[in-house]
């Protein structure tokens, strides 16, 4: 049996995030795995990096496969091209070692948020862009992200209701870049926790509206309590960008 790896983009705008759900809800791993299981005539479960939320999207988001098809992987790729709705696509399908498993063994995975801070709007970018009117001091959201940088539990900025798995994560890194209005912020971290960087990006955000400074996000880590916490963002201009193995 094979082990096919599989890196996929997609416009998560359609789908109620990632992970299969009820045959009637759209999801972009109900659809993959239709389509995988045409093409190779057997029932595919396909293993992906993580979830994504509702709206989220990905540029390299990272599956795999089993299967005993003998199709070649060129072939897989043009079938995948052809079947596959527009707003998702397979840009890479190589075998991998069997060992491989695409949620098991990541090493860190990067999220990419992208505001709008200019003054102009672009009509354009509207969907995959959060637009903020005020303008925001990004030397004080990178002061706050520096507190989040490293391991810490980070209870407060999940909505997840489990009191049995643990909510201590590692961030590597948090990036904020501007470019002509348009701010980009990446978060590096060797895990998440559900909407955990949605509320890290309306945390930082709080920041940048001088609402918060360094010591309360210190605080807010400390009081393990999600309502300390800044809101979540909006989902339609977070994409993953990549996962590192």
């Amino acid at each position: 049996m094979r082990n096919v790896k599989l890196i996929i983009q997609y416009d998560g705008a359609r789908y109620k995030g990632w992970q299969k759900q009820t045959e009637n809800i759209k999801t972009v791993q109900g659809c993959l795995e239709s389509i995988l299981s045409s093409m190779t005539g057997e029932d595919v479960q396909l293993v992906g990096c993580g979830r994504t939320d509702t709206g989220v999207h990905a540029l390299n988001y990272t599956a795999n496969f089993h299967t005993n098809s003998n199709m070649v992987v060129e072939d897989m790729e043009r079938y995948l091209y052809k079947n596959l709705p527009d707003d998702i696509a397979v840009i890479s399908v190589k075998n991998a070692s069997e060992r491989f498993h695409a949620r098991y063994n990541i090493l860190s995975k990067t999220y990419m948020y992208r505001i709008n801070n200019g003054q102009v709007k672009n009509v354009f970018d509207r969907r995959y862009v959060h637009r903020i009117d005020e303008k925001l001091d990004l030397d004080k959201m990178r002061q706050c992200a520096q507190v989040l940088v490293g391991t810490h539990d980070f209870q407060s900025f999940t909505t997840l209701k489990s009191k049995t798995k643990s909510t201590v994560r590692t961030i590597n890194y948090i990036n904020i870049l501007e470019n002509e209005g348009i701010i980009e912020i990446e978060v590096n971290g060797n895990g998440f926790l559900w909407n955990m960087v949605r509320i890290i990006l309306g945390t930082l955000i709080q920041a940048g509206n001088g609402k918060i400074i360094p010591d309360d996000v210190k605080n807010i880590l400390d009081a393990q309590k999600r309502a300390d916490a800044g809101p979540m963002v909006p989902a339609n201009a977070l994409f993953l960008k990549d996962v590192e193995y």
